[in-house]
């Protein structure tokens, strides 16, 4: 899938979360939170990859660092969210609490509206599918028009190294011993940036 149709199936399984979750206590059913925890999970391990790679792309160089950055403000701006909405007063109630927890599902239907709207990533449309007319309409569609030919340039650079470059599956990398200290070291920030103490503070 491209980028956008990728955060469009994750938005539909963080809507289908929120919905057991909502369902839960009508149902009676604790094994519908564990369900919907276990598909939000899913769905926020492909979001926090899907979202920074289509942002970047869709961006111009001269923004992508900014617009990159913004994925870290909305990840704790969600959490502060989440915070203030689950004060008793609001949605953390003894009656209210299946919204709270159903709440995430509000940003997925929202993305889920806006993203058809978007065009897919320049550099998806022109170095995967080779489709270069539906390429330039997309970067007029998203950077106007303009001389962008430093960006193009970039691309087409881009698309003539991928092609003389073999793509690893997962596996590969795994027993690909040029990588291995590089896996290591990118599990290890992984594993101990759960210890870090961020959530807490």
């Amino acid at each position: 899938f491209c980028r956008k149709k990728c955060q469009m199936c994750t938005n539909v399984i963080m809507l289908v979360a929120a919905l057991l979750m909502a369902l839960s206590k009508t149902a009676r059913s604790f094994e519908l939170i564990l369900v919907g925890r276990f598909l939000y999970g899913v769905g926020s391990g492909f979001a926090l990859n899907i979202h920074p790679q289509y942002v970047g792309e869709i961006s111009p160089k001269k923004l992508r660092g900014f617009t990159n950055s913004t994925v870290a403000v909305f990840l704790t701006l969600g959490k502060l969210t989440g915070q203030v909405i689950g004060l008793r007063e609001i949605l953390g109630s003894e009656a209210l609490w299946p919204w709270l927890l159903a709440s995430s599902g509000l940003s997925a239907l929202v993305q889920l509206v806006v993203l058809p709207f978007l065009p897919d990533s320049p550099s998806y449309l022109l170095i995967q599918k080779s489709n270069e007319e539906a390429f330039r309409k997309a970067i007029r569609k998203l950077w106007g028009e303009g001389d962008h030919q430093a960006e193009i340039d970039d691309m087409m650079k881009e698309k003539a190294t991928m092609a003389s470059t073999k793509s690893l599956r997962v596996l590969e990398i795994i027993k690909e011993r040029s990588l291995r200290w590089q896996l290591y070291i990118l599990m290890t920030v992984i594993t101990t940036l759960q210890l870090c103490g961020i959530n807490a503070v």
